[in-house]
C-alpha cells in the first residue's frame, strides 16, 4: 500500500510540475497579446457576453466572469478532493505531517497580509486586497522545483504540497468569510436543501457520481444568485464525495473522480485561467507604478512577507520541540521552498479578482503588476536558493 501511495504522489507531482510550464506559457502569452495591436481583441473577448437561460432563471456574465466563477468552481471541486483524501488517508492523515507545514502555511498567510496592510492602512478600498499576498500557486511552484531534477528529495516535494493544501484551506476560508456580497436568503435555502440531499445521498452509500454533480450544478447556480461566492460550491460537492464504497473497500469514488478531473484542471481551466486574467499593458510602467502601495503591498508581501512568515513559523515549531525537519532537508532547502511559496500567481489573481470588482476603484493594473513582479522575484530566489543548497547526493 505504502508503495502505491508513493507512486501515485510522485505520478501526481510530475503532471502538477509540467502543468507549472504551460500555466507559465499561459501567462506570457498573455502578457504578449495585451502588449501588441491583439490587445483589442483581447479585451473584446474577456468582456463577450455569455448568457444561459432556464424560464425566468438566467445566468447572463462576460466570459472573463465565466471562467472566474465557473471553471474556477471546478477547481475548487478537485481543490476539495485533494483535501478530502489527504486528511482521510493521505499524507495528512498522521498528525506528525500535519504541524510542519500547517505551521508554514499559517505564517505564509498572516505575515504577507501584515505586510500589504502596512503600506496601505491608510485606505480602505485598497485594504479590501489584504489577502491577495496570503496564497500560494502550487503548480508554478512545482514547475521551479521541476527544473531541478533529481536533487530535489521526494520529502521536500511532499512538504511543499502539503504546505499548498493548508495554504488551499485558508483560501477558502478567506473567500467565504471575508469576499461575500448582497446575501440572498432565498438562493441559500436552496443552498441548504442542496447540502442536505448531498448528505442523505453520503449516508446512504450512494455511489453515482452524476447525482452529485447533478446536486452540485444546482448548488452552484444558487450559490452564484446568493452573494457567497460561487467557487464554494464546488469544494462543498467535494465534501461529500463518498471515499469509498462499503461493498467494495478498493472502489473509491474521491480518487475517481480527482483523477478524471486532474488533466482537465492542470492542462484547461488554470491556464485558461491564467490566460484570462494575467494580460497587462507594460507601456509606461515605471517607478511610480512599482511604488504604488497596491503593488508595494503585493509584491512585498509575496516577496519577503512569504519568506519570513513559511521559514520563520517552521523554525519556532521545530525549535520547541511541536515538529521537526522531514528526512533529507536542510534548513537552506526549507528556506528555498518558503521563497517559492511567494508564487502566488493564480489564487493571488483570482483573490484580487475578488477584492476589488465591487470597490468601484479601478485597482486591476497595480494588483496584476504587484503579483507579477513578487511571484518572478520569489520564484527566481527560491530556485537560486535550492540549487545552491541541495546537492546532487541528496537525490
Amino acid at each position: 500500500m505504502a508503495q502505491k501511495r508513493e507512486s501515485f504522489i510522485q505520478s501526481f507531482l510530475r503532471q502538477e510540475s509540467a502543468a507549472g510550464f504551460l500555466l507559465m506559457a499561459s501567462a506570457v502569452l498573455a502578457i504578449l497579446v495585451a502588449n501588441t495591436p491583439l490587445v483589442a481583441q483581447y479585451n473584446l473577448l474577456m468582456a463577450t457576453p455569455v448568457e444561459v437561460r432556464v424560464g425566468a432563471l438566467e445566468v447572463a456574465k462576460p466570459l472573463l466572469l465565466w471562467v472566474n466563477d465557473g471553471l474556477m468552481a471546478v477547481f475548487f471541486l478537485f481543490v476539495g478532493l485533494e483535501l478530502k483524501r489527504e486528511f482521510m488517508e493521505g499524507e495528512l492523515k498522521d498528525r506528525k505531517n500535519i504541524i510542519l507545514p500547517g505551521l508554514g502555511a499559517i505564517g505564509g498567510m498572516v505575515v504577507p497580509a501584515l505586510f500589504y496592510v502596512f503600506f496601505n492602512k491608510d485606505n480602505p478600498f485598497a485594504l479590501q486586497g489584504w489577502a491577495i499576498p496570503a496564497a500560494t500557486d502550487i503548480a508554478f511552484a512545482l514547475g521551479i522545483l521541476a527544473l531541478l531534477g533529481s536533487k530535489v528529495p521526494t520529502s521536500l516535494k511532499i512538504f511543499l504540497t502539503s504546505l499548498a493544501i493548508f495554504d488551499d484551506v485558508g483560501a477558502i476560508l478567506i473567500i467565504a468569510f471575508f469576499y461575500t456580497s448582497k446575501i440572498s436568503f432565498t438562493a441559500l435555502m436552496v443552498v441548504a436543501v442542496s447540502v442536505v440531499l448531498l448528505f442523505i445521498l453520503n449516508r446512504r452509500g450512494v455511489l453515482e457520481r452524476s447525482l452529485y454533480l447533478l446536486i452540485g450544478l444546482v448548488m452552484w447556480v444558487a450559490m452564484l444568485k446568493s452573494g457567497v461566492h460561487a467557487t464554494l460550491a464546488g469544494v462543498l460537492l467535494a465534501f461529500f464525495i463518498p471515499m469509498r464504497s462499503k461493498e467494495d473497500p478498493t472502489h473509491s469514488p474521491v480518487r475517481e473522480l480527482e483523477h478524471d478531473l486532474h488533466a482537465v484542471v492542470a492542462y484547461a481551466i488554470l491556464p485558461i485561467f491564467a490566460f484570462c486574467n494575467a494580460g497587462i499593458a507594460l507601456s509606461g510602467v515605471g517607478v511610480e507604478q512599482l511604488l504604488h502601495p497596491v503593488s508595494l503591498g503585493i509584491a512585498t508581501g509575496l516577496f519577503f512577507g512569504k519568506q519570513i512568515g513559511v521559514f520563520l513559523f517552521c523554525w519556532v515549531g521545530i525549535k520547541f520541540g511541536l515538529t521537526s525537519l522531514p528526512d533529507r532537508m536542510s534548513w537552506g532547502s526549507l528556506y528555498g521552498v518558503a521563497a517559492l511559496c511567494g508564487i502566488g500567481f493564480t489564487m493571488s489573481l483570482f483573490i484580487g479578482s475578488l477584492a476589488f470588482e465591487e470597490t468601484g476603484v479601478d485597482m486591476i493594473f497595480d494588483e496584476r503588476l504587484g503579483i507579477l513582479v513578487g511571484s518572478i522575484a520569489s520564484g527566481i530566489v527560491g530556485y537560486l536558493i535550492l540549487n545552491k543548497s541541495l546537492k546532487p547526493k541528496e537525490a
